[in-house]
């Protein structure tokens, strides 16, 4: 991996993670109360909001598609986050463990982005900003079915790793858009 994709990535996280933080820290972990199937729909209502705004141009209520990345990375933390944390785990979490677990997320989702950029040649560099917001929407489709069957796929790669294809097409295309 280019060791500039590795800080920008990382330039990228510190934007995403101050924002969960200080979301964190107003609203506590209320997300605690979503099931895995609304936190899908969360990510596919911004990467829908983000492709309306891509072939549209004009945002009405002053949103920028920026935000909506930063929301699409946050919300598969947070879906990653659930899906380890035990159904009768307390709602309310403590900041300090949230913001370690956010930590454990990314880590182990970048690792996976540079053995990816390895094998592709960091390909995404070519790639629009729009085919990546399609890439997202595809992989919430992918989760959706794979919700809708219950958790059971015959050849497939799970939840999980769809979530982190996503958070990783995000942070792409954050770099893409210049947001350091």
């Amino acid at each position: 991996m280019a060791n500039n994709t590795s800080s920008e990535y990382d330039a990228i996280i510190q934007v995403c993670k101050s924002l969960f933080i200080k979301k964190t820290k107003d609203y506590g972990t209320a997300w605690r109360i979503l099931r895995p199937s609304s936190i899908t729909d969360q990510i596919f209502i911004k990467a829908q909001r983000i492709r309306t705004l891509e072939d549209k141009k004009v945002s009405k209520v002053g949103e920028d598609i920026i935000g909506e990345y930063i929301g699409i990375v946050n919300y598969c933390v947070i879906a990653m986050m659930q899906l380890e944390l035990d159904e009768n785990a307390p709602q309310e979490l403590n900041a300090d463990k949230v913001a370690e677990s956010f930590d454990a997320k990314v880590l182990e989702t970048k690792e996976l982005m540079a053995a990816k950029n390895h094998d592709y040649g960091e390909v995404w560099r070519d790639m629009r900003v729009s085919s990546l917001t399609d890439l997202i929407l595809m992989k919430i489709l992918r989760v959706k079915q794979i919700e809708d069957n219950e958790g059971k796929t015959l050849a497939s790669e799970g939840i999980k790793a769809n979530y982190q294809d996503m958070l990783n097409y995000a942070v792409f295309a954050l770099i893409k858009l210049g947001v350091s």
